[in-house]
């Protein structure tokens, strides 16, 4: 069935992007939009990421590296809506394995696998999939590490290390919290 109405393929288009909650292929955007042209899907894009630049100023249609599309909030504008969110961006599980790639890159899926269960593999894809880490072969080994997505995605600026000292602070805190309330009840007791 090839949509010849402009309008309707472009509201198929924005349908697609704002629904599938992830990066779509240009084939994808394709089929979705109707028109079975890909030179007229991507003029369609063009238009409706203009659209969205000047319209919204919260959200915005992205090309990623490896030439999908996505629509997404910006993300300087996460902190603000979490606590309106259904549902969190990625499972606590998943989040957890990111963070760890994120503190200790690079690092291999075996190392991945004996720290984080066997379950790291279903977190690996995921994380794959969304653009938040890359791998390396070496050897039988895959070595991962977060990608330039994830430092935009979540509104991290610098380089690796910087990443690194930063976690490790907020870890370093956290602990230090934790350690000081239990010495304030046997001190009270």
């Amino acid at each position: 069935m090839k949509i010849e109405n402009l309008d309707e393929a472009t509201a198929r288009i924005e349908a697609a992007l704002y629904s599938a909650g992830r990066p779509l292929r240009i084939e994808d955007i394709v089929r979705a939009s109707g028109t079975e042209s890909r030179t007229k899907t991507l003029e369609l894009l063009d238009s409706i990421m203009k659209k969205t630049k000047s319209a919204f100023k919260a959200l915005e249609i992205v090309i990623l590296p490896d030439g999908s599309y996505v629509m997404q909030l910006k993300p300087e504008y996460s902190a603000t809506v979490k606590r309106y969110a259904s549902k969190p961006v990625l499972p606590n599980a998943t989040l957890k394995t990111l963070s760890y790639i994120a503190y200790m890159q690079p690092i291999s899926s075996k190392q991945l696998v004996e720290t984080r269960g066997s379950g790291v593999y279903a977190h690996l894809k995921e994380l794959r999939q969304l653009d938040y880490i890359s791998h390396q072969n070496v050897g039988r080994l895959k070595i991962f590490t977060t990608t330039e997505k994830f430092q935009k995605y979540f509104g991290i600026q610098g380089d690796v290390e910087d990443l690194k000292q930063r976690l490790f602070s907020k870890v370093r805190k956290t602990a230090n919290r934790q350690t000081a309330t239990p010495q304030i009840a046997t001190e009270v007791n």
